[in-house]
């Protein structure tokens, strides 16, 4: 089966800073993938040589099998970027920018599809207003749109719910795991980890322009041998013997990593003897940003 992407031996340089070193990744047809890191790892980088906005020195890229540089008309047709930008023209309307997007495609007609795209976005109600007067949610709604007019079976979404509100993050999560269930490929770059953990099934995390972790989610989250214990106490301090153990403390609410459940009630009782008394306690599993915090500072 061909893959949906196909990314081998990337290098990228901007001057003195080495962008990516040296990327291999695969992403399956159908796949919701995600691609983390911090700032500055390269996630950026990697969706603009695959939308050719920007060329690798070395290397090669396909997506849907076809080469975005040589075949770059067919490797555009099969790709749909929402960047993380906010980026449109004042001039026209919701209906008129995603006519033109479609335009750019060679499509004609478009629509009844256009039509559909609006209404799964709740854009309808906006569709004769001017983009310069929507507020910057609607306007990532649009750009969400622009990037599905022309059916691209491949979608990459770059930071799509910075800065936007619940509602609106709960609807489009809700019109992108439609498309992942209708076959598109989907890969996400978030800062927001929850969402990668609840929607990517698996994830590649970049740090300084080189894959550093590749797995499914699952076994990303299992990579982690502990768990926490967060306690709220009152009358005395944490007990300084478990002080290696704090991962955040916050006033009288302390969190403490440990290796099984055999060791908590050692800890309770090192916090009782302590004189402390324990108002609330409650068991937390490690999550992906767990994972992530840990592979970051190994790396």
């Amino acid at each position: 089966m061909t893959p949906a992407i196909q990314i081998q031996q990337v290098h990228k340089r901007f001057g003195a800073v080495q962008a990516l070193a040296g990327i291999d990744l695969e992403v399956a047809p159908g796949e919701f993938f995600g691609l983390l890191g911090p700032n500055g790892a390269g996630k950026t980088t990697l969706i603009n040589i695959l939308a050719g906005l920007v060329r690798a020195d070395s290397g090669s890229v396909r997506v849907m099998g076809y080469d975005v540089v040589a075949e770059y008309r067919s490797s555009r047709r099969s790709l749909g970027v929402v960047p993380q930008e906010l980026v449109f023209d004042p001039f026209f309307s919701v209906r008129e920018t995603l006519r033109i997007q479609s335009g750019y495609f060679g499509l004609k007609h478009n629509d009844a599809w256009i039509d559909e795209v609006m209404h799964h976005l709740d854009l309808t109600g906006k569709a004769e207003a001017n983009m310069r007067s929507l507020s910057g949610g609607m306007k990532r709604r649009v750009l969400v749109a622009q990037a599905l007019v022309h059916k691209p079976p491949v979608i990459v979404l770059d930071e799509p719910t910075a800065g936007v509100d619940v509602e609106l993050r709960q609807g489009l999560w809700e019109f992108v795991r439609g498309l992942n269930r209708d076959g598109h490929t989907i890969v996400l770059t978030t800062h927001y980890l929850e969402e990668a953990e609840a929607l990517c099934a698996r994830i590649a995390m970049l740090k300084q322009g080189r894959i550093v972790a590749l797995d499914t989610t699952s076994n990303l989250v299992n990579r982690l041998d502990s768990l926490y214990l967060k306690l709220r106490i009152a009358g005395a301090a944490l007990p300084a013997a478990l002080a290696a153990r704090v991962r955040d403390s916050r006033d009288a609410v302390h969190t403490l990593r440990l290796r099984s459940y055999a060791e908590v009630e050692g800890v309770l009782a090192q916090v009782r003897e302590a004189g402390a008394q324990i108002e609330e306690l409650e068991l937390l599993q490690p999550d992906l940003e767990d994972v992530f915090v840990q592979i970051m500072h190994r790396a």
